[in-house]
């Protein structure tokens, strides 16, 4: 991975610039990409010398201004132009850089990759999509908060994108596509579901239908199509159920004698179930549909999450997942079924 340049927004975690800054030399020492931290260029250089960075390809990249989590998308990106949210995506544009990963705000993160490197052409809103564990392996969730308001061209659009996506990373030949609704029969979900549901049916994907929220994790699907509101709410109530059972289990655990003896024997397996529900493991949610390669993480997230986002922006640049998405547009618009598609040629 010598030849990618990873643009790590260094200011936007809630404990940034060191998160940040020991995750970029973690995953420099590890995959040996080039590293350009974005920021306060004081600030970075002092977290930097906490690190032996003899050999690494890392650099700083100064930014005078910091995107908070209680700006709005638009003025972080219009009154902010200096900002390392801003700034990162920018060295994308001019080619400094292949790829964004910010802990930042999610909503600026995704307005600043849209407005500085652009949509693909053919997809009319970009996604944020989140891998979640299953029974059978991983799934794909999108969209998870990018687009609350929707129409059914977006979610088609998403479909196309998390299938390329689940392809191209997760290396399942035939994702199974579901669209996330009330019920699996027909005559469920509202207008939007239906009317999408009907779309998703004339492209050359391996669409099942209607999924329900259990379906998430059951392994059955491998891409679940959704809106930003419903695809949020379904991210926040898993991530508040994996407390909630984690803390449930100390509790009994500590209450009796055998329980804890139990425990001992059984560690293993405690510790193999906490790996596979643990965010830090899967890195950060891609962000979809723009010219560029965008992670966006958890505000929270701690070093392994961020080396982890690191390795995954520069496993989807060198597996060119945004090259397959373009091509997988021009063959899905050409479909004589496939007239809702937007066409490729010529759309903004």
């Amino acid at each position: 991975m010598k030849s990618i340049v990873i643009a790590v927004d260094a200011m936007g975690g809630d404990n940034a610039p060191a998160v940040e800054v020991e995750g970029a030399v973690a995953a420099a020492r590890k995959w040996g990409m080039a590293i350009v931290l974005v920021g306060d260029k004081v600030r970075i250089g002092q977290a930097l010398a906490n690190h032996d960075v003899t050999g690494l390809d890392i650099r700083i990249h100064h930014a005078s201004e910091i995107v908070t989590m209680d700006d709005s998308a638009s003025d972080a990106v219009r009154k902010k132009k200096d900002s390392s949210i801003r700034v990162s995506f920018d060295l994308v544009k001019q080619g400094q850089a292949q790829a964004v990963v910010s802990a930042g705000n999610s909503g600026a993160t995704m307005a600043a990759g849209m407005f500085v490197t652009k949509r693909i052409n053919g997809i009319e809103r970009p996604a944020i999509a989140t891998i979640v564990p299953n029974l059978k392996g991983q799934s794909l969730v999108l969209d998870v908060g990018g687009n609350v308001d929707c129409k059914p061209v977006h979610l088609e659009h998403f479909a196309i994108m998390g299938h390329v996506y689940v392809r191209q990373i997760m290396g399942k030949a035939k994702p199974r596509v579901g669209l996330l609704s009330n019920g699996s029969e027909e005559k469920k979900g509202n207008e939007l579901t239906r009317e999408t549901h009907r779309l998703l049916k004339q492209l050359d994907l391996n669409y099942i239908g209607y999924v329900e929220g259990r379906d998430v994790y059951s392994g059955d699907v491998d891409v679940v199509v959704c809106d930003g509101f419903v695809g949020n709410v379904v991210l926040k109530v898993s991530e508040g159920l994996a407390e909630a059972i984690g803390t449930m289990l100390r509790q009994e655990l500590k209450s009796r004698f055998w329980a804890r003896i139990g425990y001992l024997l059984s560690r293993p397996a405690f510790q193999a179930f906490k790996k596979k529900i643990d965010y830090a493991e899967y890195g950060g949610a891609p962000l979809l549909g723009i010219r560029g390669t965008g992670i966006i993480c958890h505000g929270g997230s701690n070093v392994k999450a961020m080396t982890n986002a690191i390795g995954q922006a520069a496993d989807s640049v060198q597996k060119a997942v945004n090259d397959t998405l373009v091509e997988q547009l021009h063959e899905l618009s050409n479909q004589p079924d496939a007239a809702a598609v937007v066409a490729v040629a010529g759309t903004k």
